[in-house]
């Protein structure tokens, strides 16, 4: 999944090319070892020169990816302190609260991932260790990124069936369908990861390229397809009905989720199925990663813009915000505006 082209210097104080390709395609053992090609003349470093000449655009692709991914860890982490602790628990906030769990953690290990990688550039070197670290980093970030499209998955067809279902059949939801849900999702994107791990990285070719295209079509035929419909049918009921204007907030926040995942996060795994199954390396992997990590740091500023924040953002103000959003879908249908007030008078 890695292609890395520094130049580095050879015994003899020529300058040589060299590249280590990262992929977990089905093949033989030594295809998940770096590959290096053949030396190739070229100029003399002079003395002084950088030992190791870096690509000036991965390298700020890489520092905005360590600023987004740091911003998003605050965002996502705010968010799963508000929802557990600040507003009252529904439907609607569990999955929003696991989604920032696994956005948090995407983050996580593409923050590891990056610092590591700007480390190998730098050191203009390929140790096995750190290639080994490199790619369990890209396997656990994949396994997040999944989850949050499961989630979104699930979030968009629970509001649009709940969208045209009368509110006896809302009541007789089980209380904890939600949660239920989460736990298998989770459960599913765990297995699904340590399957193609197992396989793909003990070189059972067949085995790992039949786990690869479960995957993908559990992704892009299943889940991908029921996020796309539902949000459409729920943006058309909202734009045709009236009666669905007291939950306009909350559908805006999920249909604008599901875009920017389109948009931002729906390229990683496009790269990453074109990265398996082609027989050439894909180069600038770095902007794939950069926006994936734009996508999982953006849903927090979503929740406050639409829920009206204040501009100057206080721990209160951020709070209504969120209550805006998702207390206006109580299991009673009341009680959401006294409980902004109460935050509003109680607040600093």
């Amino acid at each position: 999944m890695l292609k890395l082209t520094p130049v580095c210097p050879s015994m003899d104080g020529r300058a040589v090319q060299r590249s280590s390709f990262i992929k977990l395609t089905p093949g033989p053992p030594h295809a998940m070892e770096p590959s290096h090609t053949t030396p190739s003349p070229a100029l003399p470093i002079a003395a002084g020169e950088n030992m190791c000449e870096m690509d000036v655009f991965d390298v700020a692709v890489d520092g905005a990816t360590l600023l987004i991914s740091l911003c998003g860890l605050v965002g996502n982490g705010a968010v799963f302190w508000l929802l557990s602790c600040r507003i009252r628990r529904n439907p609607v906030t569990v999955y929003v609260l696991n989604l920032a769990m696994s956005d948090f953690t995407f983050l996580l290990f593409m923050l590891t991932y990056t610092l590591l990688n700007l480390l190998k550039d730098l050191s203009c070197s390929t140790l096995p260790i750190l290639v080994k670290h490199l790619v369990s980093l890209l396997l656990l970030s994949l396994f997040a990124h999944n989850m949050g499209m499961y989630l979104l998955a699930a979030i968009s067809i629970e509001r649009c069936v709940s969208a045209f279902c009368s509110g006896r059949i809302h009541c007789h939801r089980p209380q904890y369908l939600s949660a239920v849900v989460c736990a298998l999702l989770w459960v599913l994107s765990i297995a699904v990861i340590a399957m193609v791990t197992s396989l793909c990285l003990s070189h059972q070719q067949e085995q790992c390229r039949l786990a690869l295209i479960a995957m993908y079509i559990l992704n892009f035929l299943l889940f991908a397809p029921s996020m796309v419909i539902s949000n459409a049918i729920l943006l058309i009921k909202v734009l045709c009905s009236s009666r669905q204007h007291q939950h306009r907030r909350l559908y805006i926040v999920i249909f604008l989720t599901v875009l920017f995942f389109l948009l931002f996060g729906v390229p990683l795994s496009v790269w990453n199925f074109m990265q398996h199954f082609s027989s050439d390396p894909l180069g600038h992997h770095q902007v794939v990663f950069l926006l994936a990590c734009i996508n999982s740091s953006i849903n927090p500023f979503i929740y406050v813009l639409v829920g009206g924040g204040r501009r100057h953002y206080s721990l209160a103000s951020l709070q209504v915000a969120f209550q805006r959003v998702f207390e206006e879908l109580g299991d009673d249908g009341v009680g959401s505006n006294n409980s902004i007030m109460h935050t509003l008078s109680s607040g600093p």
